[in-house]
């Protein structure tokens, strides 16, 4: 264990990686803090060029990125009650309430404490968590992992609460676009329509391009063009990681929160979000506060989002299994340098591991030092003009796509999904269902057909213990769902009734 602590060290000391890890921290930042572009965009944009990376400084670099935008995404959230992510959105609760009463660099130190607290407890978690999960993993065969993977699109669907079928039918598509193609059994072309540029199927990182980078691109151009000027106060930024212990209880279970959500695929950092800041407001001496300002309330939101990226990662190190898209696209660079989550990553490349873990320790201490020291300098950057965004989001979108293959053809295709991706936000309908039905169908197929051969009877299927367990995992979220729908229906009726009875006594 120790040998693999010293070699993982000497993988993360290069100077390659080093310059990841700080570029992928202050870049995470900066595109944080600048509403409207968000992770998703920058990795989608940035995941052709990790390719060409050597494995552990492409993964340092998105993983730099996807855990340092939501420091920077509370910096708009708070000074301009616009987010900088989506998942920032609950932080303009109390964060831009605060700035009106004129404390606005408080909030944003309790902001980035809160964050850094979440943040180091998901990676301790991780590091304790995910090799006992890799323990448990060789117990997983073919039809364990077809069921996983089912249960993951499962609860993507349902935590789409109010667009269930909508998310279905996303994630069927999803499925669908990954069947285009060569069969990887038979070799024989599916659904290709005679079409020879379909031949070699519907590549991921174009459909990831499209649907975040050029529809973001597309959407920035067409609204109008706006350039906030935030305000912030004079103060000192270190004051918050004092004021932070002092809420060391709700920030403690915030984190928790986050983990727990982190682990389970498609719930994510919404529901960590909304179950924390509940029980902040529940447990909180000054409950009236929430919504107008209140600390509890901003910690609570964001220990809670910033302890989902670590968290996320376990089920992706230890199973292969991706719970959301920032981590699908992640599985895409392991895939390519050949290295494969799961049992034998900890087994054969344990240094790899934990250079991976190192490295997030160290880009959670590289933001909140950049952050305290130029705060002031990324109230600038709020203010770059949306159109002029756009239009460098859509540049880099094409550049990332082209340098793909080469090809004209990618760059149409992304185009199509850029669209897609336009008119799927127009309608506030979800897109991640699409990349994790096209990731997790893919994994579903092959071990469906690799278990297949030794099944004779459906009963077959679920004869082993952990197969068991997934699938009455799987049969009692549905029932759950079928019976949370039904007692809405019952209560609208009966709002419905009293409604009527009232009306009627009224004539």
């Amino acid at each position: 264990m120790i040998e693999s602590l010293q070699s993982g060290l000497a993988l993360l000391f290069q100077w390659q990686v080093l310059l990841a890890l700080l570029a992928g921290s202050v870049g995470g930042v900066i595109i944080g803090a600048i509403p409207g572009v968000g992770p998703a965009v920058a990795i989608a944009i940035l995941l052709p060029a990790t390719f060409s990376m050597e494995p552990l400084v492409g993964l340092t670099l998105l993983l730099g990125i996807y855990g340092s935008a939501m420091y920077g995404g509370a910096l708009p959230a708070i000074l301009i009650n616009t987010p900088g992510t989506a998942v920032n959105a609950l932080t303009t609760y109390d964060g831009y309430p605060m700035t009106q009463r004129g404390e606005g660099r408080r909030a944003v130190s309790l902001a980035y404490s809160a964050s850094f607290v979440g943040a180091i407890i998901s990676i301790v978690c991780l590091i304790l968590l995910s090799p006992l999960l890799a323990r448990v993993a060789p117990m997983f065969g073919s039809r364990e992992i077809f069921l996983a993977a089912l249960l993951g699109i499962v609860l993507v669907v349902l935590a789409h609460h109010g667009q269930v079928l909508a998310a279905g039918m996303l994630a069927c598509f999803g499925i669908f676009l990954n069947t285009i193609g060569l069969d990887p059994a038979t070799y024989t072309t599916r659904f290709t329509f005679g079409q020879s540029w379909l031949s070699s199927g519907v590549n991921l990182i174009v459909v990831v391009l499209g649907l975040f980078a050029l529809s973001q691109a597309f959407l920035l151009l067409l609204d109008k063009d706006s350039s906030p000027k935030p305000n912030i106060d004079k103060g000192n930024l270190f004051s918050g990681l004092r004021e932070v212990l002092s809420h060391k209880r709700v920030a403690g279970v915030s984190s928790s929160f986050g983990v727990m959500m982190g682990i389970i695929p498609g719930v994510g950092e919404f529901t960590a979000q909304f179950l924390s800041y509940t029980y902040a407001q529940k447990t909180s001496k000054k409950p009236e506060l929430f919504g107008k300002g209140s600390p509890e309330g901003l910690v609570a939101s964001e220990a809670a989002n910033n302890a989902i990226p670590a968290a996320a990662m376990i089920p992706l190190l230890a199973l292969g299994i991706p719970g959301e898209a920032l981590t699908a696209m992640m599985l895409s660079v392991f895939y390519v340098h050949n290295v494969i989550p799961g049992p034998q990553l900890f087994q054969n490349q344990l240094d790899f591991v934990y250079a991976l873990y190192i490295a997030m320790l160290l880009l959670n201490v590289v933001v909140l030092f950049f952050l305290m020291f130029s705060t002031n300098v990324l109230t600038y950057i709020i203010q770059v003009p949306t159109r002029f965004l756009g239009f460098l989001i859509l540049i880099l979108g094409f550049v990332g796509v082209y340098s793909l293959r080469n090809s004209a053809t990618d760059c149409a295709i992304a185009a199509g999904f850029g669209v897609l991706g336009l008119i799927l936000k127009r309608l506030n309908l979800p897109i991640v269902p699409i990349i994790l039905g096209m990731v997790l169908g893919g994994i579903m197929e092959v071990k469906l057909r690799s278990a297949m051969a030794r099944v004779n009877t459906p009963l077959d299927f679920i004869d082993r213990p952990i197969a068991a367990i997934l699938f009455v995992m799987i049969i009692a979220i549905l029932v759950l769902h079928v019976r949370t729908l039904v007692r809405e229906q019952r209560g609208a009726k009966n709002v419905d009734g009293d409604h009527d009875m009232h009306d009627t006594q009224q004539r």
